[in-house]
């Protein structure tokens, strides 16, 4: 099921150019070559928290056992989603140049 769910989103999100790796049953997510998210344990869609995505309230869950907790995507407004892709990719960003 993680593949159907990975190829959907990547369909969805195609303009952003989104990169995905397997990674233990699941797949970690990259838009512009910066970590952001995947689909974990659950077969969820997660990503960072950052402090510009936290405007947007999100469901947290921790992605696997001993994680750091992360949010919940719901890919039912796909240009918000994006949105909150390139938000949390410019914090990410930031944090990794420092």
């Amino acid at each position: 099921m993680a593949k159907e769910q990975k190829d959907y989103i990547l369909e969805e999100l195609k303009e952003l150019q989104i990169l995905s790796k397997p990674m233990m049953g699941g797949y970690l997510f990259y838009y512009k070559n910066i970590y952001f998210g995947g689909i974990y344990e659950e077969n969820n869609f997660l990503i960072k928290k950052t402090k510009s995505n936290e405007k947007y309230q999100l469901k947290e869950e921790i992605p696997y056992k001993g994680g750091k907790t992360m949010y919940l995507i719901d890919m039912e407004d796909i240009d918000l989603v994006k949105e909150i892709i390139m938000e949390t990719c410019k914090d990410l960003k930031q944090k990794n140049e420092k």
